[in-house]
C-alpha cells in the first residue's frame, strides 16, 4: 500500500507540472486566437494564416521569456523523483 501511495503522489504532482509548464504558452495564445477571432468575425476575413503566425509569434516570445522558469521547474522535479528512487527499494 505504501508503493501505491507514493505512485498516486508522484502522478498528482506530475500533472501539476505539466500544467505550471504549458499554461505560459497556451494561455497567452488562448486569450490571442480569441481576440484574434473575434476581429475576424467583425470583419467578416477568414483568412488561416491571420490567426496562425501571430499565434506562433506569441508562443515564441513566452517561450522565450518563460523558458528557463520552464526548464528548471521540469528539472527539479526530474532530480526529486530520482532522488525519491532508493525509498522504493527499501
Amino acid at each position: 500500500m505504501e508503493h501505491t501511495d507514493f505512485f498516486i503522489g508522484i502522478a498528482q504532482k506530475t500533472l501539476w507540472i505539466t500544467a505550471l509548464a504549458a499554461a505560459p504558452l497556451l494561455i497567452p495564445a488562448l486569450i490571442t486566437g480569441l481576440v484574434l477571432g473575434m476581429v475576424q468575425a467583425a470583419t467578416s476575413v477568414n483568412e488561416q494564416t491571420l490567426t496562425f503566425v501571430p499565434k506562433l509569434i506569441i508562443v515564441a516570445v513566452m517561450l522565450a521569456l518563460f523558458g528557463g522558469s520552464i526548464i528548471y521547474l521540469i528539472v527539479d522535479f526530474t532530480h526529486e523523483i530520482f532522488d525519491r528512487i532508493p525509498d522504493l527499494l527499501q
